[in-house]
C-alpha cells in the first residue's frame, strides 16, 4: 500500500469512520453483496455510505435492499460525492481501469477488485495514474490477509518444517469446465480478462509469495482442453477461449521448487491442495475448490518423529474480526481481514496490503513469466 502521508490516513488515525462507496454493489447477488458487504459491516472503522449501479434505477433498488443510504446511477457522481473516502471497485474487469480512472481523478482512495487491469498494460497504467494523485490504494488480493495463511507464514518462519525443500500447489477454478452458468459466460472468454490463470492460479500465487517468498525463475504454460462450456440453462455449447490449464514452475528464493497445476472445472479428487516440505516437516493446506481467497481454509501438520499429519487450528490471535465465520462467510472472511489491516496500514505506515504497484508488478510477473523472457 502507498503509506505515504494522506487525507485517508489521518482520518483513519482519528478515530472516525471512513466513508466508503461501492461500485457494483447489485441488488442480485453480485460478488460485493456476498463479499465487499458483510466484511465492511463486520470492521469497525468503516461505514458503508453510498453505492452505484448500472442505472439509477437500479441503485435505488439496491439502495433499498441493503440499507444504503446514497445511491448513484454513475460512478462519477459516487466519486463525487463528499461523504465517500474510499471508492471500492467490484466489477467486471474489462470496466477496471475507466473506473478507477474516474475515482482518481475525483482525488478518492480506491480499493479495486483483483485483476486490477485487463492485461499488464492497463494495470500499469493504474498504478501509474496512482502515483500521480499520491492516493492510497489496495487491490483484491486477499487470500494473503486469511488468517490462516497468516499462520502457516508465521510456522513457516519459525522453522516448524526446517529448511523448505519444495511446495506444490494443485487446484481446480470451478468455473472453465464442461459446464457454466448463464451468468458466468463471461469468465470463457479470454478477451475480458477473467481467466484460470488470471483469477484463481494468480491468487494462489500471491498467497503462496505472501508465505515463502515470490517465485524465481517462474515458467508458465497455457493448454486448451475444452473449447467450449454447455450451459446450464439452455443446453447450449458456449465457446470458451480461455485455457482451462495451467502449470508453473520456478524456485523460491532459497532455491527451493516450487510447481502448480491448475485445472478448469472441479475434481472428484483433489480441488486444492498446498503442500510445502522440508527438512524437518511437511504442511498442507486444502480448500473445497481451488479460490484460496474465498474458500474456507484447513491446515494440517507434521514433523519430527510423526509420521502422519495433524490438525492445526489458527490460534485466536490471528482472528482480527471474530463477527465472521471462515466457512459460513467464507467468501467476506478474507476480505474482511484485508479492510481490517488496510486500516492498521494507514493508522501506522505499513504495507502488508498490496496496493496497485504490487497489482502492476503481480500482472507483470506473470506476463513476463507466460513469454519466458
Amino acid at each position: 500500500m502507498n503509506t505515504s502521508p494522506s487525507p485517508l490516513a489521518d482520518l483513519a488515525r482519528s478515530g472516525k469512520p471512513i466513508g466508503v462507496g461501492i461500485i457494483g454493489l447489485g441488488a442480485q447477488g453480485s460478488w460485493a453483496e456476498r463479499s465487499h458487504l458483510p466484511a465492511l459491516r463486520a470492521v469497525p472503522g468503516y461505514e458503508l455510505r453510498a453505492l452505484s449501479t448500472s442505472s439509477q434505477q437500479s441503485a435505488e433498488l439496491s439502495g433499498r435492499k441493503h440499507g444504503v443510504p446514497r445511491a448513484f446511477g454513475t460512478a462519477a457522481e459516487l466519486a463525487a460525492c463528499d461523504e465517500v473516502d474510499l471508492v471500492v471497485v467490484a466489477v467486471k474487469v474489462p470496466h477496471h481501469r475507466e473506473l478507477v480512472e474516474t475515482a482518481l481523478s475525483a482525488g478518492k482512495s480506491v480499493l479495486c477488485e483483483w485483476p486490477l487491469g485487463n492485461g499488464l498494460a492497463e494495470a500499469e497504467e493504474m498504478a501509474r495514474l496512482a502515483r500521480g494523485h499520491a492516493v492510497p490504494t489496495a487491490v483484491g488480493l486477499q487470500a494473503r490477509s486469511h488468517p490462516a495463511l497468516a499462520h502457516l507464514r508465521d510456522l513457516v518462519a519459525d522453522g516448524y518444517v526446517g529448511e523448505v525443500l519444495s511446495t506444490t500447489v494443485v487446484g481446480s477454478g470451478g468455473a472453465w469446465g464442461p459446464t457454466v452458468g448463464p451468468a458466468d459466460h463471461y469468465v470463457l472468454d479470454a478477451a475480458n480478462g477473467a481467466t484460470l490463470l488470471t483469477i484463481p492460479f494468480s491468487h494462489a500465487l500471491d498467497g503462496l509469495a505472501s508465505v515463502l517468498g515470490e517465485p524465481e525463475e517462474l515458467r508458465i504454460g497455457l493448454a486448451s482442453r475444452r473449447t467450449a462450456a454447455v450451459d446450464t440453462e439452455s443446453g447450449r455449447a458456449v465457446p470458451m477461449t480461455a485455457p482451462d490449464q495451467v502449470v508453473a514452475s520456478g524456485r523460491l528464493p532459497g532455491g527451493a521448487v516450487v510447481t502448480f497445476h491448475y485445472r478448469g472445472g472441479m475434481s472428484r479428487g483433489t480441488n486444492f491442495r498446498w503442500e510445502i516440505n522440508g527438512t524437518e516437516g511437511d504442511l498442507v493446506v486444502t480448500a473445497p475448490v481451488g479460490h484460496p481467497q474465498l474458500s474456507p481454509l484447513t491446515l494440517e501438520g507434521g514433523r519430527g518423529a510423526s509420521t502422519g499429519l495433524a490438525p492445526l487450528p489458527v490460534p485466536e490471535s490471528y482472528v482480527r474480526v471474530p463477527g465472521l465465520d471462515p466457512r459460513t462467510d467464507a467468501p467476506a472472511y478474507a476480505v474482511a481481514h484485508a479492510y481490517r489491516q488496510f486500516l492498521d496500514d494507514l493508522r501506522e505506515g505499513t504495507s502488508a496490503v498490496p496496493d496497485f504497484a504490487h497489482g502492476a508488478a503481480r500482472h507483470r510477473g506473470i506476463a513476463t513469466a507466460l513469454t519466458g523472457a
